[in-house]
C-alpha cells in the first residue's frame, strides 16, 4: 500500500513535468530567456528522475528471494543516490549555458513569460509539497528526493521570475541593454541553488548505502520498546541500518540466566513483535539472548 502511494506521486509527477517541459521551453524561445530554457531542461530532468524513482521502488517492492535474502530495498536508496547525481548535473550544464547567455547580447526578454513562471511555481510548489508530505509518511528517500527536484524546479523558476522583472524594470526605465542579461544572472544562480540541493540528497543516500547508523531520533526510541518489554534486563546492543523505506535490526538482549531455552526465545519473539509493530518502519529483526550481567552493566555507566 505505502509503494503503490509512492509510485502515485511519482506518475503524476511525470505527467505534470512532461506537460511543464513543454510549455517552458516554447516559451523561453519565444520569449527571449534562456532562464525559461533552463527551466525546461531542469523538468526534462525531472521526467528522467521520476521515471527512475519510479523503478526503484516497484523494484524495492519485490519481496525476499533466494538470491537476495535481505531483500530489494537498496534500489530505492540507489534512485535517491541517481536524482542527486542529476540534479548535479543538470547543476552544471544550466550554469555553463547561463554563462555563455551573460557573455551573449541577445533581445530582451518578453513580458508575458512573467505568467508562465508564476503558473510553473505555483505547480512545482504543490507537487514537491505533496511528495515530501508522501515520501515523509512511507520513509521513501527516493520520493524525498523527487520532491526536491520539484521544489529545485520551482527554484529556478522564482530565480527566473525575478531576472526577467529586473530585466523588464530596466528596459522600462530606459537602462542599457546589458540588462537583458539579468535572466541569466538568475539561470546562474538557480545551478547554484539545484547544485546545492544535490548534494544535500546525496549524502544521506551514500551514508544509506554505506550502512551508517541512523540518527538517535530513530534508535533511541527502538532502545526503549525493547527494554520495556516484560522480563528485559538489558540490552547490551542495539544496531540499527537503513534498507530501502524500512530498518533492518540487530540486538543483543539480556534476561534472567535462569530462564529456560523455550522461554528465552519465546522472550526474543515478543521483543522482535514489539519492534516491528512500533510504527518505527523496522522490516525485519534478528535478536541475540544473553544471560544477564549486571556487573557489566555496571562497568557500562
Amino acid at each position: 500500500m505505502d509503494n503503490a502511494r509512492g509510485v502515485g506521486v511519482v506518475r503524476t509527477g511525470v505527467l505534470v513535468n512532461a506537460s511543464l517541459a513543454a510549455i517552458k521551453l516554447a516559451a523561453g524561445i519565444i520569449g527571449n530567456t534562456y532562464a525559461l530554457v533552463a527551466d525546461a531542461v531542469e523538468s526534462s530532468a525531472d521526467i528522467f528522475a521520476s521515471l527512475i524513482v519510479w523503478g526503484g521502488l516497484a523494484i524495492a517492492a519485490q519481496p525476499a528471494d533466494e538470491d537476495h535474502p535481505f531483500g530489494h530495498g537498496r534500489a530505492e536508496t540507489l534512485a535517491a543516490a541517481a536524482v542527486s547525481i542529476m540534479l548535479l548535473g543538470a547543476a552544471l550544464g544550466i550554469g555553463f549555458q547561463a554563462v555563455r547567455e551573460i557573455r551573449t547580447p541577445h533581445e530582451w526578454p518578453a513580458g508575458w513569460t512573467l505568467a508562465v513562471l508564476v503558473l510553473v511555481m505555483i505547480t512545482k510548489w504543490a507537487m514537491s509539497r505533496r511528495a515530501a508530505q508522501v515520501g515523509a509518511a512511507i520513509n521513501s528517500s527516493a520520493v524525498g528526493a523527487d520532491a526536491a527536484h520539484h521544489m529545485s524546479d520551482a527554484i529556478t523558476s522564482a530565480a527566473a521570475f525575478i531576472g526577467i522583472a529586473v530585466a523588464l524594470i530596466a528596459k522600462h526605465n530606459g537602462a542599457g541593454h546589458q540588462w537583458a542579461a539579468a535572466d541569466d544572472w538568475a539561470a546562474l544562480f538557480a545551478s547554484l541553488v539545484i547544485a546545492f540541493n544535490g548534494l544535500a540528497m546525496l549524502l544521506p543516500a551514500m551514508h544509506d548505502l554505506m550502512d551508517r547508523s541512523p540518527s538517535p531520533d530513530v534508535v533511541l526510541p527502538l532502545r526503549r520498546i525493547a527494554a520495556g518489554v516484560p522480563g528485559v534486563m538489558a540490552i547490551e546492543k542495539l544496531h540499527v541500518r537503513r534498507s530501502g523505506p524500512g530498518y533492518r535490526v540487530i540486538i543483543h538482549v539480556q534476561a534472567d540466566p535462569s530462564m529456560t531455552l523455550d522461554d528465552a526465545h519465546a522472550l526474543g519473539g515478543r521483543v522482535k513483535w514489539a519492534l516491528c509493530h512500533s510504527n518505527q518502519h523496522v522490516q525485519h529483526v534478528l535478536v541475540h539472548m544473553e544471560p544477564y550481567a549486571p556487573e557489566a552493566q555496571a562497568e557500562r555507566s
